[in-house]
């Protein structure tokens, strides 16, 4: 139950870091006019498509981190509590 709850944060945490990390790069690789600034158009293609391929895996992340938080909060509500599980010992 709680692993769930772990995995959901650092997945969450990892998500939106990586595209806050993509978002960041992209931004400081503009020229004051505004225009993106590669060394060569290789490197143009092969980063543009790292970066859309990293930002799909974000998406990825955050949502399979917002699942597993769903997860635990479901699983939170359904557990009965521990005072009904003793009482229900020390009856028999």
């Amino acid at each position: 139950m709680v692993s769930s709850l772990v995995i959901g944060i650092i997945f969450l945490i990892a998500g939106l870091g990586l595209r806050y990390w993509i978002n960041r790069r992209k931004f400081y690789r503009r020229s004051p006019m505004g225009v993106e600034g590669f060394s060569s158009y290789e490197s143009s293609v092969f980063i543009k498509l790292i970066e859309r391929v990293g930002k799909w895996v974000a998406y990825a992340l955050i949502i399979f981190g917002l699942l597993s938080l769903w997860v635990y909060y479901r699983e939170k509500k359904e557990k009965p509590p521990k005072t009904v599980e003793l009482q229900q010992q020390s009856l028999k």
